[in-house]
């Protein structure tokens, strides 16, 4: 007898089988019970007809607690009445633990209680589909890259400097050094580029900054990109054609798991390049326009602001050339102005806020020389990335994507909390 994996049940109907599956719920009448079964692969109804499988087996069926695990031996049917399109006709149960006292019930339970208990939320239908939501889009990237002819650098999580200063971060001893968690791989991405052309990392960063909305978490994932000899436009068409790229596998790889989620479908069915683009100068008009009179020139966006230039648009917008004074040290100038950088903000439809940062790299010496020391920071820190402005320096631009707005985003879940495994908030390093 074949041991396989709900997932795979499409390949064996008519076929008897035996899956290893925890119990999510269950319901039972006087001859009949319905098991809903889950494995990590996904969720299958498993049905015990008393009158075919005898008093012992109905019994043990009827007795199930909430999260037992067991083998469950049955028959592969068709449920045309199901999104998953099968179900399973139980013919013996093997239980391996009877669980006791689970926790998290199909009732309603407050936030902080299911936090406490992340370890166990994670077991839900909700945060199952969430976190296949989330895988697809980790597979997708690479899959994009890949084809695109990026090559996978890792950059360092320990770092002696920052991208854009040391308020943010983490502090730690490295030996007798001083050293910080990286937020942003970029710098060290920039140097690969220069030996590999394009490149592209995946990986944990961290920000110490204390806030507690919905789009922010202290420990997040970031998928960034660079390549040497590209200036702003061609980054910019790179981000739309990764972003739609993404939205597409999600909405073609995790349909039922959207479907569980109550995501409307036809939202990311629009999610195709070219993405529209606004000028920061134009958003601050479009901004006194919706009636935000308080907002200037020169000031940085806030969620509500972000959210009111997302409205105008039906798919991601992208923002550009903002004013140098709100944006990082390393950022090139634009050719005409000197108050404004050539760079982008990507802003998600749908009140999700800024899902990608990008920009043209600074690629002469002495400008980023000078930049380093208006901003005041430590020259000898930043020796090895001048040191690329005069080894062969080209034009080159890259961004970086942060994963958890992502998927908060296509899976259409409110808090970010939601799209990690465990996440790290302002309160919260436990589970």
């Amino acid at each position: 007898m074949k041991k396989i994996m709900i997932n795979e049940m499409s390949n064996h109907v008519g076929e008897t089988v035996k899956l290893g599956a925890w119990l999510a719920n269950k319901r039972s009448s006087g001859k009949i019970a319905f098991l809903q079964l889950r494995d990590g692969s996904g969720f299958v109804q498993g049905v015990v007809v008393k009158e075919d499988v005898g008093e012992d087996i109905f019994q043990k069926a009827k007795g199930l607690t909430q999260e037992t695990s067991m083998y469950v031996i049955g028959e592969v049917t068709k449920d045309e009445r199901s999104s998953f399109g099968y179900e399973l006709q139980v013919k013996e149960i093997e239980v391996i633990q009877a669980a006791v006292d689970f926790p998290i019930t199909p009732k309603e339970h407050g936030t902080e209680f299911l936090m406490d208990n992340r370890h166990l939320w994670l077991r839900s239908r909700k945060q199952h589909a969430v976190m296949k939501i989330r895988n697809e889009i980790i597979r997708a990237t690479y899959e994009f890259f890949n084809n695109s002819g990026h090559i996978k650098a890792d950059p360092p999580i320990l770092t002696g400097s920052s991208p854009e200063g040391t308020s943010e971060l983490f502090h730690t001893k490295y030996f007798d050094e001083d050293a910080y968690l990286s937020q942003s791989g970029q710098l060290y991405l920039e140097a690969s580029a220069m030996a590999l052309g394009k490149v592209f990392s995946f990986g944990p960063t961290f920000r110490a900054e204390k806030s507690k909305t919905r789009r922010h978490l202290i420990e997040f994932w970031m998928i960034e990109q660079e390549m040497a000899f590209c200036e702003l436009e061609e980054n910019l068409e790179i981000q739309e054609q990764y972003v739609a790229f993404i939205a597409q596998a999600v909405l073609k790889n995790c349909k039922i798991e959207l479907e569980r989620l109550g995501r409307d479908l036809s939202k990311l069915e629009n999610i195709q390049a070219p993405f529209p683009r606004i000028t920061y100068d134009d958003a601050i008009k479009l901004l006194h326009e919706k009636g935000f009179d308080d907002i200037v020139w020169g000031d940085d966006f806030g969620a509500p602001h972000e959210t009111a230039i997302a409205e105008s648009y039906d798919k991601p917008v992208f923002i550009t050339h903002y004013p140098v004074g709100i944006k990082p040290f390393y950022m090139q100038p634009h050719p005409t102005r000197d108050d404004v950088v050539l760079c982008a903000d990507l802003i998600a439809p749908e009140g999700y806020g800024e899902i990608i940062g990008g920009s043209e790299r600074i690629w002469d010496y002495d400008l980023l020389k000078q930049r380093i020391q208006e901003h005041g920071l430590d020259e000898a820190a930043y020796a090895w990335y001048l040191d690329l402005r005069k080894q062969g320096s080209v034009p080159h631009s890259g961004f970086g994507l942060g994963l958890e707005r992502t998927v908060a985003w296509l899976s259409g879940v409110e808090h970010i909390r939601e799209t990690i495994p465990f996440p790290r908030l302002l309160n919260r390093l436990y589970p």
